[in-house]
């Protein structure tokens, strides 16, 4: 399997009263995959699933399940531990787990191959690595990156090292057959979609779906003008929608154009400043 094309995490819409927005979430997920996308992510970085309960995490990717179902497009969940890839199973249209880099403990390139080799054997869907070293405090070599490739219901990987470095340059440039590689620092997706990225997982897209949509295809097919004056569009919006902790300045944008009922976050993430919302309402046009 080859995931390929734009997947868009979707935030996580809070009522006034605090509670999970289902028909909020519905409603953007759907907006969301009539814009161009391929796919959705739920409980991604960008859906604060920190701060989420079992049962509101289990609405939220009930919600996306249903609505990838209905258009035949393909779900990715974020589930990092046995228990939260159990619960995948049965559920078809869920084409993937996306799996943090264990955070925080730093396990050594030997122990992140351990680790997902156990994961990968037992959970009933496959998985995308994720990539994440300003997060999780561990680099990934291109050997490593290679291993993970070769690890059996490994299907792809999430890059998001805060640019673009030797690493990925070298797996791409002999990238593993039928392993996935895609983009997750939205500013630097255009350059990476040139090297040979499959596709990428970015927030930023929720706010401008439709020219991300364009911008996979372009470098895909060879459509350097059109790619190239897309990607100079979409870099300093994304630039403006991380301007502070994500998802919080990309909530503001979403009420601010009527799409979600409160631009609210939960602890420990605040609200993004009036001035950083206006700046990315500017960008995006």
């Amino acid at each position: 399997m080859t995931l390929n094309g734009l997947f868009v995490p979707l935030v996580t819409p809070f009522t006034a009263s605090g509670g999970v927005a289902a028909d909020a979430l519905e409603r953007l997920a759907r907006r969301l995959l009539a814009d161009g996308a391929t796919g959705l992510v739920a409980l991604g970085t960008t859906g604060e699933p920190g701060s989420l309960t079992d049962a509101e995490k289990e609405a939220v990717v009930g919600v996306a399940a249903r609505v990838c179902r209905e258009n035949g497009a393909p779900l990715l969940v974020g589930a990092d531990s046995a228990g939260a890839l159990h619960r995948l199973g049965g559920r078809p249209e869920v084409a993937a787990a996306l799996a943090v880099v264990p955070p925080f403990v730093r396990p050594g390139e030997a122990g992140v191959l351990a680790h997902f080799s156990r994961l990968a054997a037992l959970s009933p869907v496959p998985l995308v690595v994720y990539d994440i070293p300003y997060r999780t405090g561990q680099h990934l070599s291109v050997g490593t990156l290679r291993g993970l490739a070769a690890i059996p219901g490994v299907a792809g990987l999430k890059s998001a090292t805060g640019g673009i470095g030797a690493d990925i340059v070298e797996l791409l440039a002999d990238p593993p057959a039928g392993f996935s590689v895609l983009g997750g620092d939205d500013p630097y997706i255009s350059p990476l979609l040139a090297l040979g990225a499959h596709g990428g997982i970015l927030a930023a897209a929720l706010v401008d779906t439709a020219g991300f949509a364009r911008l996979v295809p372009a470098w895909r097919d060879g459509d350097a003008a059109a790619a190239r004056a897309l990607g100079h569009r979409l870099a300093p919006l994304s630039l403006r929608l991380f301007a502070e902790p994500n998802p919080t300045v990309i909530k503001g944008v979403l009420h601010a154009r009527g799409e979600i009922p409160t631009p609210d976050v939960r602890l420990p993430l605040l609200p993004a400043a009036p001035e950083s919302v206006a700046a990315a309402l500017s960008a995006a046009g």
